[in-house]
């Protein structure tokens, strides 16, 4: 008996049994529902604009007959995830995979690299072009969907019925997208191709932050880049944007001017959001 189990009977263009999973005590049913499937379409909802990691909200994953939407904000072990996502014989099916698979890594410590990316694949079918998610749906299915739900606060709890719709029709289609786009692929000889560009995509998705954001500072010293990794680190202790630290534009100007044996607080004190940032790196570079 799963006492927190919610059913929905959306109207999904291609109709599957919606759940919504709020407990932990419907974790067997959430096993049972994946633990033999091949394909999974995967799909996260989450907010990142005031913290340093992303917030995971809502995990949907679709089987090709079902769909789940797993509240993570109330369901609170999902550990047993990591072994039925990451075991090599499943595809996990995803549309820009990059942003998903960072939010997956940094809150469940969730690595995939079995990974089919349908935006990619779209881009080689379609002669590079980039497409979103709507858009492959429309064209493979002549069905639009309603994105008016793509900013709403998903940390705000209830879910309303729009958002749940909006949500499950998110992994909806992934599935069948994922069978149209492969017997495409194979006649043009690209499938591999796709198959190598997925699983970089989600490596670069796996990285620590703090990697994938020093290889944009191409230019910088190596001053500046050990100044950068501080504020990256301290950051991350705070769960704030490193902005919130200092903005980048201050970069170059803070690393030159703690060059100085004799800086002061008040000197680095102006580039700073607050007081104490500024006299924690002092402390760092003084110990």
């Amino acid at each position: 008996m799963f006492k927190a189990l919610k059913r929905f009977d959306f109207f999904l263009k291609k109709k599957k049994d919606t759940f919504l999973v709020e407990s932990d005590e419907d974790r067997e049913f959430v096993i049972d529902s994946l633990i033999n499937e091949k394909y999974i379409g995967l799909d996260t909802e989450f907010n990142w604009r005031k913290t340093y990691y992303p917030e995971l909200s809502l995990l949907q994953i679709s089987t090709e007959s079902r769909i789940l939407l797993i509240d993570c904000l109330k369901f609170k072990n999902l550990n047993f995830l990591n072994k039925i996502l990451e075991k090599k014989d499943k595809i996990i099916i995803m549309h820009s995979c990059r942003s998903d698979t960072t939010v997956l890594n940094t809150n469940l410590k969730i690595k995939l690299d079995n990974i089919f990316d349908i935006q990619i694949a779209e881009k080689y079918l379609c002669g590079g072009e980039v497409k979103n998610y709507g858009t492959i749906v429309l064209n493979n299915f002549g069905y639009k969907l309603d994105k008016s739900e793509t900013n709403s606060n998903w940390l705000k709890r209830p879910l309303s019925i729009k958002q749940l719709d909006y949500a499950a029709n998110d992994v909806n289609f992934l599935i069948p997208i994922y069978k149209k786009q492969i017997n495409k692929l194979a006649k043009i000889k690209k499938l591999d191709d796709v198959k190598s560009e997925s699983k970089r995509e989600a490596t670069l998705g796996n990285q620590e932050l703090h990697i994938s954001r020093i290889k944009k500072l191409k230019k910088a010293t190596s001053d500046e880049k050990a100044l950068f990794l501080w504020r990256e680190e301290q950051a991350s202790i705070k769960n704030l944007p490193p902005s919130h630290i200092f903005q980048d534009k201050f970069l170059r100007k803070i690393a030159k001017e703690i060059n100085n044996k004799n800086v002061s607080l008040e000197v680095v004190n102006k580039f700073f959001k607050n007081n104490s940032s500024a006299n924690e790196l002092l402390n760092y570079i003084n110990s």
